[in-house]
């Protein structure tokens, strides 16, 4: 009976694993990935890039009547430096960001904690009444809410004279800016309770049941485990805030028919844009305006960012 022997001098062909062919398949195809960026990249720069190309070359002309195009340089960006109604609108904002944002954040915060503790009946139901308002389109909601506003013909007003009280004027000018924050807060409580919410879903259940032997509470549980843990998710959602209130152009832009008085041109730097670019048409300028606001976001993101990281070193400290 012949014995049949494998001589390690063997062709090293007859050795070869089958992942070293697989791999080669891989590698049969290098522009598979290539491909499937193409599509994004080709969007991303007819879409992004040369609108911001263009306008960056439009800052830096001037057009007149008389004498047509001429190059300026800085010109627009230092006018728009020492604009009142741009830096007028920037303050505006800046002083709704401090109000309006912690407050939209609290409520969301809470509301993706109690419906996570389980304690929250009907929590399925709950979640869809808090994201409801997202869906409604921003100007759908802000002329809803213009209506409940009117001073006319809103049903605020005539509830609090049919009992013989005197309604509140929620477009007058020291109230125009509390009405949009609470407009702002009601689209948006349910976007960002549903991120805070997906990030507690994500935490392992097993630090809750290790956290409840050792007798802590539902309360304790949530400030010393649930909003440790989901950090980088608030913080996304206080970047998105940040972006989202320097760019607030449809609640002015609606609410100025019913209150064209106390809302001027420049009450948030987007509509200064928009106004100077549409209405006045100095398209010139609003390019440079534009520039001006997003620098303003970028530092104001970069700021909430570092601070946040900040935070976190000490905290490990």
């Amino acid at each position: 009976m012949a014995v049949t022997t494998v001589s390690s001098a063997d062709p090293p062909a007859t050795r070869r694993s089958p992942g070293r062919a697989a791999r080669r398949g891989h590698r049969g195809h290098p522009l598979a990935g290539f491909l499937f960026v193409v599509p994004f990249m080709v969007l991303f720069i007819a879409m992004i890039l040369v609108p911001l190309g263009y306008a960056a070359y439009l800052s830096f002309f001037e057009s007149k009547l008389i004498g047509g195009t001429s190059f300026v340089g800085l010109k627009n960006f230092a006018e728009a430096l020492t604009d009142p109604a741009f830096l007028g609108g920037v303050g505006r904002m800046a002083l709704f960001l401090v109000i309006q944002v912690p407050i939209m954040l609290g409520v969301a915060l809470f509301l993706a904690l109690a419906i996570d503790s389980g304690r929250t009946r009907a929590a399925r139901s709950a979640r869809l009444l808090a994201f409801m308002p997202y869906a409604v389109p921003g100007v759908v909601a802000t002329l809803m809410w213009g209506y409940l506003y009117g001073p006319d013909f809103g049903p605020i007003t005539q509830a609090f004279e049919a009992v013989g009280l005197q309604p509140p004027d929620l477009l007058g000018e020291s109230s125009i800016l509390g009405s949009m924050m609470n407009i702002v807060t009601w689209e948006y409580v349910g976007y960002n309770m549903i991120i805070m919410y997906a990030a507690l879903r994500a935490i392992p259940t097993e630090l809750y049941e290790a956290a409840a032997i050792d007798g802590a509470s539902r309360i304790r549980i949530a400030l010393s485990i649930k909003i440790p843990a989901i950090k980088p998710a608030i913080m996304l959602t206080v970047i998105f805030s940040v972006i989202g209130t320097f760019q607030l152009f449809n609640e002015p832009a609606l609410l100025d028919a019913i209150a064209p008085v106390v809302i001027t041109n420049g009450f948030t730097p987007n509509f200064y844009a928009y106004n100077v670019a549409f209405v006045n048409q100095d398209v010139n300028y609003a390019a440079a305006i534009a520039f001006l606001l997003g620098l303003v976001i970028a530092v104001m993101s970069y700021v909430v960012q570092l601070s946040s990281q900040r935070a976190e070193r000490k905290v490990r400290r």
